[in-house]
């Protein structure tokens, strides 16, 4: 996902704003001579971003619901805890995408003991006001994976795709397979979510900027609930206008693995661009079905924030400009580098860790 799906992937996005200064942290190796500093880390010198002791800060990763989206959180928080030597790390979840339900999720896991939240609302236009609750408790608070609705974060810092800049790369890479002219569809999430008004407003600025060459026949949000709904929705698509159809973006997860699916069952010359990774999309990419992908960062958002959420709740450094939004990278993904785009999401995260060290962290 997500680029948010139901309430997102998921995140207001906005340009950061670095801040350069002689107090900037800096982040160095543990075992790295003193004044060598290639690449951020949990262990750093003195005097910089420096978790020295992240045993009592215990991370909850919490999304707002159940999707395959999230599911790197869970192995990037258990290796974080390791790396960083924090007290504990847990991913939960609801069932369901509702926001009472993760709020009282939320308040469950502080009675627990867990001090530091990396959370992906349910509710963009709500979550504001269960950041300011957990923060009121002495909590520290990440809004990972999606930003609120309305450019204002009461979260400690937003770590999220830059969804609307996502979703223009995606528009851009359809259309350039489909040779520059031809008709388009957009296949998105949650027509009142916030995050899928960017994506509809990344894809129309793709197609404004072709002069007229292509058109955008038609934008269906609200299939991204599960698999079968978007398999219909692609199936209906494609039995009334799959003859008008020269490509189709979607922004979404079940919609993209939907019409890969399609696409290849149905022999339709459409050129399909997908979100994510997923290894149908993979291999579709690879047969030759899906001429590319759009890829985003969950890994990073894990390990980065709950590395930041440790660093803020032992009080060792804080948010120079708190409520800070970061764009936690998007990626396309080809044919061409279908093997190995991955180095450069590793490269995405270690650019996060010496950002956060040195431009938008205060440490002692």
């Amino acid at each position: 996902m997500l680029l948010r799906t139901r309430a997102v992937l998921p995140g207001v996005l906005a340009v950061v704003v670095l801040t350069a200064g002689s107090a900037a942290c800096t982040v160095k190796t543990s075992d790295e001579p003193t004044g060598e500093r290639t690449r951020a880390s949990a262990r750093a010198g003195a005097g910089t971003a420096e978790l020295v002791d992240g045993s009592g800060t215990e991370v909850a990763l919490v999304p707002g619901g159940a999707h395959p989206y999230f599911q790197p959180w869970k192995t990037a928080g258990a290796t974080a805890r390791k790396t960083y030597g924090l007290g504990g790390v847990t991913f939960d979840e609801t069932a369901e995408w509702d926001q009472q339900k993760q709020n009282n999720l939320l308040s469950t896991l502080a009675a627990r003991g867990y001090n530091a939240f990396g959370v992906f609302g349910v509710s963009p236009t709500d979550i504001n006001t269960t950041f300011a609750d957990l923060k009121s408790q002495g909590l520290t608070v990440a809004s990972l994976g999606s930003c609120p609705a309305g450019g204002k974060n009461e979260a400690d810092f937003c770590l999220s795709t830059d969804v609307e800049l996502a979703a223009y790369k995606a528009a851009r890479a359809a259309i350039d397979a489909m040779g520059g002219k031809g008709t388009l569809v957009h296949l998105t999430g949650n027509n009142v979510d916030a995050n899928t008004q960017l994506r509809i407003k990344g894809v129309a600025k793709a197609v404004a900027e072709s002069g007229g060459e292509i058109k955008l026949l038609q934008t269906i949000t609200d299939i991204d609930k599960d698999l079968q709904t978007a398999q219909k929705a692609v199936s209906d698509l494609l039995a009334a206008k799959g003859n008008q159809i020269q490509g189709i973006v979607s922004t979404a997860y079940n919609p993209a693995v939907a019409a890969a699916d399609a696409v290849k069952s149905t022999g339709s010359a459409a050129k399909v661009v997908a979100i994510d990774d997923d290894a149908k999309i993979l291999d579709s990419i690879g047969q030759g079905s899906v001429a590319a992908t759009v890829v985003q960062n969950p890994v990073g958002q894990a390990d980065v924030g709950a590395w930041v959420l440790a660093l803020l709740q032992t009080k060792q450094c804080t948010m120079r400009n708190p409520g800070q939004i970061v764009d936690s990278g998007s990626f396309v993904v080809t044919k061409a580098n279908a093997g190995d785009y991955d180095k450069d999401r590793k490269a995405k995260t270690e650019q996060l860790k010496k950002q956060f060290a040195e431009e938008l962290l205060d440490c002692n």
